[in-house]
């Protein structure tokens, strides 16, 4: 009997479960505790989106048409015709029906309102990409017209990754949402209460577990606890996951109690435990680990437990039963590269370490155990649990969500990757490091990884410097060229508003995203303003940073703050011309023009040379490799033959090694004796076999010709460097 129910609330994305529950319910298997989950946010989503949902949905509409714009009124007259073609379009951005592309390209077939006024940027975007990523594009379209309609007509709060975000987003206090709690449920509301119901009917579990990443997620965690408490009073809920730990921390108001009997804070695996042997046998005697309850009518923080956190060896590996994981729909919201990975596909996720192995930037929670304790995972566990994923899942598409996945851990999980023949396809989070060489970029891609995420932020080194971020701009130039020419998408995170941050190096930092997308070494982007975290180093330091928060009584959320900066400057002036203009460079145009033909007001020029990354790339010293270097061989068995060459009455036995790759075929000559020993070096270089270093490699030549660098540095190891043989 599964006693334990675990639930993420609606909405957090359409194309993949979000890990939390997976992991959760992984870690309950190895201590032998059963639970079962639930994606109520999909559950919701395919329940709407469906014939008799829409049918529900336009009859609650019905009611009240007054004040409705023109789109609104669209959308209710074509009612027939977006319950007609809901079934076949939901079918197909599930992946069960890709034929009907064609369909859905031919712009007759799906009842078009105001999300469609974009004609000409569909060719733009999706004119060389093929029906099926138009089709998935027009079909989100189609769906954004609908959740339109429901934000005017039924529900403001409603949106597809969020639900009623605002009532959870920095709420010092708990008043706003819970007088929207004591309001009559909504229609979206109705519709979740009701799938909730009739998974709890035929058996209640004796504990409820609510997964919170996001502030979107905590209306509606709040709602289903509140018909819970109602209709099955004996049930213990908790709640845990990203918002607690970074926006409740200071929690006091008791009214969150009458909800939820435990908020649990950071790692979720041992509080859960812990909150299930109390829940399973009440006679037992059970101290907590990092839990809000109330006692006495006052909230307190239970946190005596003396039992250390699980390793992370020991978390297990998440487990995705319980999950329909077949009815999850692929969306690609806009033509951006990175955002189509996000919200296209379905992914499994992992994580490669617990924390982040840098924890210095000082806009980042790094005083939150979440981030400050760094945990690396074995690449042979990590690969093993990937092998049992793929199992379970049928999916080979892999995301890991690491605040910034380690170089060397990375490089370890490639090896193994290749080791193992598993063709997988796999991203994730980085830092633009120079540990990030162009030999460790082409090992990676090898591996299946096919794009990274990076923070350049505010692309000044001064500014870089004050963020304590560890790079320089001509580093992630580097950084960024190597994973392009390997093959992999680069998307650059951008911030603006960064404390102390001038006019002047707004301006320069766009004038260096505008070189990096025009030589071709970054892809994506996306600029963000810089937000004031309570648990930042800026957040706990704000004068040494410039800047004068404004403090309010905390009693419910408290994680963005509101400041004042001393540079008296309205950085959010710049937000239009700076997304606008990453906009165009991300499809190749506008390089050319003027920065100030972005802005509506005056900019001044920029400071930065306009071959300032070109000669960045121009100056990598990459060809020198450290004695220690591991020597690596991805190629082939080669090809062997020979032949006579006769110079000046001298003849010479030449050796020809021909290695075929997937695109072309190379040959690389050498005098016998060489080529026999590089024959035998490539076979015992490859990644199954013991690492060798550059040094040993020296050490072996010279003790047989002498003169390893002049060899090392010849045209036929420079060709076998360009395919496959590699110093990391």
């Amino acid at each position: 009997m599964k006693d334990i129910l675990l639930i993420t609330p609606p909405f957090t994305q359409l194309n993949t479960p979000y890990p939390a529950t997976p992991y959760l319910k992984g870690f309950l298997n190895t201590i032998g505790l059963e639970a079962y989950q639930m994606d109520l946010g999909m559950e919701v989503i395919l329940a709407l989106f469906s014939k008799d949902g829409l049918q529900n949905l336009f009859a609650e509409a019905e009611n009240d048409q007054t004040d409705w714009s023109e789109n609104a009124l669209r959308i209710f007259a074509l009612q027939e015709d977006y319950q007609h073609t809901i079934t076949d379009t939901m079918a197909f951005l599930q992946g069960k029906n890709p034929s009907f592309a064609r369909q859905i390209c031919s712009g007759q077939y799906l009842p078009q309102a105001s999300r469609f006024d974009q004609p000409d940027e569909l060719d733009w975007a999706f004119g060389s990409m093929g029906f099926q990523d138009k089709a998935k594009h027009l079909a989100t379209l189609y769906l954004e017209d609908l959740s339109d309609f429901i934000v005017e007509c039924v529900d403001e709060n409603f949106g597809f990754s969020r639900y009623a975000e605002r009532l959870g987003r920095s709420a010092n206090s708990f008043d706003e949402l819970y007088a929207h709690l004591q309001q009559p449920p909504t229609f979206i509301d109705q519709l979740t209460i009701q799938l909730l119901k009739e998974l709890l009917e035929p058996h209640t579990p004796q504990l409820i577990c609510f997964s919170v990443p996001f502030p979107g997620n905590l209306y509606s965690a709040f709602r289903c606890a509140q018909w819970i408490k109602s209709h099955y009073p004996h049930t213990k809920i908790a709640m845990g996951g990203g918002f607690p730990n970074t926006e409740l921390r200071s929690l006091s108001d008791p009214r969150v109690f009458s909800f939820f009997d435990y908020i649990t804070l950071d790692d979720g695996e041992l509080p859960i435990e812990l909150i299930a042997e109390q829940t399973l046998h009440p006679d037992r005697s059970v101290l907590l680990k990092r839990t809000f309850l109330l006692e006495n009518g006052k909230v307190v923080y239970q946190n005596s437990s003396p039992r250390p956190d699980y390793k992370q060896t020991a978390v297990g590996t998440p487990d995705y039963s319980d999950l329909p994981l077949s009815e999850y729909i692929s969306v690609i919201e806009m033509a951006n590269p990175m955002h189509s990975l996000w919200s296209d596909g379905r992914w499994n996720k992992l994580t490669m370490a617990h924390g982040c192995y840098w924890g210095k930037c000082t806009f980042c929670d790094i005083s939150l155990d979440y981030i400050r304790l760094y945990e690396p995972i074995a690449a042979r566990t990590l690969v093993d649990r990937m092998e049992a994923m793929i199992a379970q899942t049928g999916e080979k598409g892999f995301h890991f969500v690491d605040e910034a996945a380690p170089p060397a851990l990375m490089r370890e999980v490639a090896l193994e990757l290749i080791r193992r023949k598993l063709s997988v396809t796999w991203w994730t989070n980085i830092r633009f490091e120079k540990s990030f060489t162009h030999d460790l970029c082409v090992l990676l891609k090898a591996s299946g990884c096919i794009a990274v995420s990076g923070g350049l932020e505010v692309a000044s080194d001064r500014l870089l410097q004050l963020i304590d971020k560890g790079v320089t701009v001509e580093q992630v130039a580097r950084v960024t060229s190597h994973f392009t020419d390997a093959g992999m998408m680069v998307h650059a995170y951008l911030m603006y508003g960064y404390p102390t941050q001038t006019v002047q190096e707004t301006i320069d930092s766009l004038e260096m995203v505008r070189q990096l997308f025009e030589l071709g070494v970054m892809q994506s982007g996306f600029w963000h303003q810089f937000a004031l975290t309570a648990h930042s180093p800026v957040g706990l330091n704000p004068d040494a940073y410039g800047i004068q928060p404004v403090h309010n009584d905390i009693s419910f959320a408290n994680n963005d703050i509101q400041f004042s900066d001393r540079t008296g400057i309205d950085h959010g002036q710049f937000s239009f011309g700076l997304k606008k203009s990453l906009y165009n460079y991300m499809h190749g145009i506008g390089f050319e023009l003027p920065l100030q033909e972005w802005f509506d007001f005056k900019i001044p020029r920029t400071s930065v040379k306009r071959d300032f990354i070109e000669n960045c790339l121009e100056t990598d010293t990459e060809y020198l490799i450290r004695p220690t270097a591991r020597i690596l061989w991805l190629g082939g068995t080669p090809a062997i033959s020979y032949s006579s060459r006769t110079k000046k009455g001298k003849t010479k036995e030449m050796m020809h090694l021909t290695i075929q790759t997937r695109t072309d075929a190379l040959q690389v000559n050498l005098e016998k004796p060489k080529g026999q020993w590089l024959l035998a070096q490539l076979a015992q270089l490859t990644p199954n076999h013991p690492a060798r270093t550059l040094a040993q490699l020296k050490a072996g030549y010279d003790a047989e010709f002498g003169a390893f660098e002049q060899f090392w540095y010849s045209k036929p190891i420079d060709l076998l460097r360009d395919h496959g043989l590699l110093a990391l």
